[in-house]
């Protein structure tokens, strides 16, 4: 298989390119700094034979000081700019390290900002998380490190088997026989272990998904009782990460165990020293030439088994780059195919013959044609499931139709930009999403440049202004440190940021369900004042809420069952009107704005 054809590999090369020039720096720095920082040990050897061989050779201590000293002079020298080159190398591949993983972090962001909003409802946050911060953060053995340490071992390598083999070519074949051993232990305990490397991926990102859930419904744990179920998930995730980690471990302590005790200094020492005195016995080497083999191959260790160790590490970054490249891959969305990006010239929206399907098998929605026009307030009713929500969001875009088309102002949306789209259309759901912020930066999300006079006309609209200035920091109270909000006033903030952003556009996706009575009643006058010449959808749950609307829309498993005013509706004797008669709404109250 080649690399463009291994996924992994694939993966690693993607997510590392903005780098790859400077590991490649840093490698080479770390070879030729470990290749110098040899030299002291085929110097030590050179002066252990000058030393031995004087007795041989009638030699003076005087006339070998100055060999010796020179000896020396370069073995240190050498040793110093190794030594420097190597932290050289390591401080590259730092740099490169902290690059790309502020590199990947906001091209992650970027990416996201892009997506379908629908894709964040089908991600646990815990995947995400994973991918954001534990997998670049696992990536750093990888770029901080894995390439200076093959590169020093590369370094040490290659200048001990020039140096062995320029002393005697037998004893070098002899010295380095345990390191293609370990070698071949190696690769089939790494082989052995790869196979179950997407299990322990698996298993990592089960764990934190289900500790992401256990945390946010603690509420709910300690209000019903439930510890026992709700600790099972995660007790269950927990079990199955064992058995992977197990399968993953397994194949790796024999053959790593076989594998390290063959290139330990003692095995190599071992080797080279009863070689060493066989091929004496023979007459074929002189003792003290057997001297730069046990000095030189035993260095060769530690820098294999360092590799090693960081080769383990590889696996997990390898898996952890896929996981990076795949959040980096994630499908954005895109304006049509050949189409340039337009603007939308009026606020009505068409749905013309549109389907969808989560699964691709099964429709959730199918052959929906209305239109609302700019001015009216059109009302989306029906039972649970019936597909009210997934139609809200089809508007929004957080998905695009699997069949048909929406179009704002005669385009579109596939040819609206993001940007342009969410200044036309605003939005006020069931689920209330703030960011880690203040409340004054939570109300001018999607206008930061509003001045407080905005921001605070906006809060008053929505009727949560005064309960913000009764706060110690007033605007300036950081959700979840500062204050704690219900879920009607998270809402009336969510209602003040579409305020503020006085889009022509406005949908409500039951926007009031998580207010109290009488708050809900002034929330609903307060849309009403801000609905005003706009066009507005409303999800509903309550028909009484939304009996004055301009139209009502009745969806039943998918499909538009009754379309009409009010009365109509009820003159009909539809379903509609069985829903009327059925929610007891006939003594209901003139209400002062449709929503729901």
């Amino acid at each position: 298989m080649s690399v463009k054809d291994n996924p992994a590999t694939g993966s690693v090369s993607q997510v590392l390119r903005p780098i790859r020039g400077r590991l490649i720096v840093a490698a080479v720095l770390a070879a030729v700094g470990t290749l110098l920082t040899m030299v002291p040990l085929a110097g030590i050897a050179h002066i252990a034979q000058l030393a031995l061989g004087q007795a041989e050779t009638a030699t003076s201590w005087s006339q070998l000081q100055g060999p010796i000293w020179r000896v020396v002079g370069i073995s240190l020298g050498c040793l110093f700019v190794g030594m420097t080159l190597i932290s050289m190398g390591e401080m590259v591949a730092h740099l490169a390290d902290n690059q790309i993983t502020g590199h990947l972090r906001l091209a992650i962001t970027r990416r996201l900002a892009k997506v379908p909003l629908g894709w964040f409802t089908s991600r646990a946050s815990g995947e995400v998380k994973q991918a954001m911060q534990d997998d670049i953060g696992t990536l750093h053995s990888l770029t901080a490190h894995f390439f200076t340490t093959l590169g020093r071992t590369l370094g040490a390598v290659l200048a001990a088997v020039v140096y062995l083999f320029a002393m005697d070519w037998r004893m070098a074949i002899v010295s380095l026989l345990p390191f293609p051993l370990f070698f071949l232990f190696f690769t089939r305990a790494t082989k052995a272990s790869g196979a179950n490397m997407q299990a322990f991926g698996a298993g990592m990102a089960r764990i934190n998904n289900a500790v992401v859930e256990f945390v946010n419904g603690i509420p709910v744990v300690k209000a019903f009782g439930a510890e026992g179920k709700a600790h099972g998930s995660y007790r269950s995730a927990v079990d199955a990460f064992a058995l992977a980690f197990t399968d993953f471990t397994r194949p790796l302590v024999s053959a790593m165990a076989n594998a390290h005790a063959m290139i330990t200094p003692v095995a190599v020492l071992g080797v080279v020293l009863a070689f060493g005195t066989w091929l004496v016995s023979l007459g074929w080497i002189t003792p003290v030439e057997v001297l730069p083999f046990a000095l030189v191959a035993p260095g060769i260790c530690a820098p294999l088994l360092l590799l090693s160790y960081i080769t383990h590490d590889l696996n997990n970054a390898t898996a952890a780059a896929q996981r990076v490249q795949r959040l980096l891959e994630t499908p954005v969305l895109e304006t049509q195919a050949g189409e340039p990006a337009r603007l939308p010239d009026s606020a009505e929206i068409c749905v013309e013959q549109v389907g969808y399907s989560y699964d691709g098998e099964h429709p959730v929605l199918q052959d929906l044609n209305f239109t609302l026009k700019p001015g009216t307030v059109t009302a989306i009713v029906g039972a649970s499931g019936s597909g009210k929500s997934t139609l809200a969001r089809l508007l929004l875009r957080f998905f695009d139709p699997t069949h048909g088309r929406i179009t704002l102002g005669g385009v579109d949306l596939k040819q609206i930009e993001s940007a342009q789209l969410y200044r036309r259309i605003g939005f006020v759901l069931q689920e209330v999403r703030l960011i880690h912020a203040s409340l004054r930066d939570n109300i001018a999300l999607g206008r930061p440049s509003a001045s407080q006079h905005d921001i605070e006309a906006a809060a008053r609209i929505a009727n949560i202004h005064d309960r913000i200035l009764a706060l110690p920091r007033g605007y300036d109270a950081v959700i979840g440190e500062d204050v704690q909000l219900s879920g009607g006033e998270l809402q009336r903030v969510s209602i003040a940021r579409a305020v503020l952003l006085d889009p022509p556009v406005l949908v409500l996706d039951e926007a009031t369900a998580a207010a109290d009575a009488e708050n809900e009643v002034k929330l609903q006058q307060a849309l009403s004042r801000f609905a005003q010449g706009r066009t507005l959808m409303v999800i509903a749950h309550r028909l009484d809420t939304v009996m004055h609307a301009d139209q009502i829309i009745l969806i039943d498993n998918g499909t538009i069952c009754e379309q009409g005013t009010h009365h109509q509706l009820l003159a009909r004797k539809g379903r509609y009107a069985r829903l009327w008669a059925l929610g007891g709404y006939e003594q209901a109250k003139e209400q002062a704005v449709p929503t729901c």
